[in-house]
């Protein structure tokens, strides 16, 4: 059995509220989605930022390297983003992509490919991105229960893999003893993770990978939002990770995200690792009285649950386990900023934010120049509406 985990006062406070179904006072008219999941997002727009964004990959091929081959996704437009202006180039040869779009998901990759490189090669991106906040407004307990989803869910409910079934079914049953269907399943998960996964920047799989987040507990947004995906097929609802860029300075650039089809409310987007950074970060504050951290973290919590995405989050591709176009050598679990081989050999994701690493295959540099000041939702306390 796995150990028992108290929860804190606050925390109890936090997990009640989020839970609670709103007030008539806060009723809202449900939005009307089709069931499928090429349905547009459906959720509220504000704060709209334009990026003015230079992104690199700086690749080192091994000496010798007969031929070098590159995937960079493509971010595309839609509801939350508007793409402008996308232009690639390439130094010191001169490659011109190959545009793609891999057939399972829709996303889309520019494929470079350099025969006998000599030193490293540079392939920037530049562009312009328009991107929105988006509020999804979403009550847990108003999520529809579908007993059969159509066929063109069927990726989005596919299980993963994982080492240690039978322990995987003994916590679901703990999380979830009876099923609703409903938006609470979700939320029960969610709090799961919370409480029992830590974040650390060096123990990561870097892959979604719900055995490495599941059996060691830890690991970046990627293992907390790949366990989230996981568990919540497991109960029947589709998900699927989201990955894309952090619009802000940072050594890693990129940032993935859980979404989750739940009718009427459509696909909706989840942060669960920053949201317990800000929450960690409130509960730490010296400057904060006990009330007001108990406030603050209420909001992170509830924002989070509702359905919340930032303007200074870009997304690049959606979905796991799909085949790229051209094909590699293999399948890819996901694709952060780039995937890379070298005469077939997979260059390995670097992991910047790991302080025991000195060396990479490749690297990323990247600058964003926004149009406007923008407010960063899980740092600044003033982004979370405190009743």
């Amino acid at each position: 059995m796995l150990p028992q985990y108290s929860r804190s006062p606050l925390i109890t406070v936090i997990l009640v509220t989020a839970l609670l179904p709103l007030s008539p006072s806060h009723a809202q008219t449900l939005p009307d989605v089709s069931l499928t999941p090429d349905a547009p997002y459906i959720a509220q727009k504000s704060e709209p930022v334009t990026h003015s964004i230079e992104f690199s990959i700086v690749v080192t091929p091994p000496y010798h390297c007969k031929v070098l081959k590159v995937w960079v996704p493509v971010p595309q437009s839609d509801f939350a983003q508007e793409i402008q202006n996308s232009q690639f180039s390439t130094f010191p040869n001169d490659v011109k992509p190959q545009i793609n779009s891999e057939p399972l998901y829709g996303n889309r990759f520019a494929y470079f490919e350099f025969h006998h490189p000599q030193g490293a090669q540079i392939i920037t991106h530049r562009f312009k991105a328009k991107v929105w906040n988006l509020n999804w407004q979403l009550n847990p307990e108003s999520v529809e229960k579908v007993a059969t989803w159509p066929k063109a869910f069927a990726p989005y409910l596919a299980p993963q893999s994982l080492r240690d079934e039978q322990q995987f079914l003994q916590v679901l049953q703990q999380i979830a003893p009876q099923p609703q269907g409903t938006g609470s399943d979700l939320v029960s998960v969610m709090n799961w993770i919370d409480q029992n996964l830590a974040y650390d920047h060096i123990n990561a799989s870097l892959q979604a990978d719900a055995n490495h987040a599941f059996q060691k507990r830890r690991g970046h947004c990627s293992d907390y939002h790949g366990l989230c995906a996981t568990m919540g097929r497991a109960l029947g609802y589709p998900t699927r990770v989201t990955y894309g860029l952090a619009l802000v300075p940072k050594n890693s650039p990129s940032h993935c995200k859980v979404e989750a089809f739940l009718p009427p409310y459509g696909w909706a987007s989840f942060d669960l690792s920053e949201t317990q950074k800000l929450m960690q970060k409130i509960q730490s504050s010296e400057d904060l009285t006990a009330s007001q951290k108990t406030a603050l973290a209420t909001a992170a919590r509830k924002r989070m649950l509702s359905g919340f995405r930032e303007n200074s989050w870009l997304l690049l591709t959606k979905g796991t386990d799909y085949e790229l176009v051209p094909n590699a050598s293999q399948p890819v679990r996901v694709v952060r900023t780039a995937y890379i081989e070298a005469d077939g050999e997979v260059l390995p994701d670097p992991d910047p934010a790991n302080l025991k690493k000195r060396e990479f295959s490749w690297m990323t540099s990247h600058r964003y120049t926004a149009d406007k000041p923008f407010k960063k939702p899980f740092t600044d306390y003033s982004t979370l509406a405190v009743d």
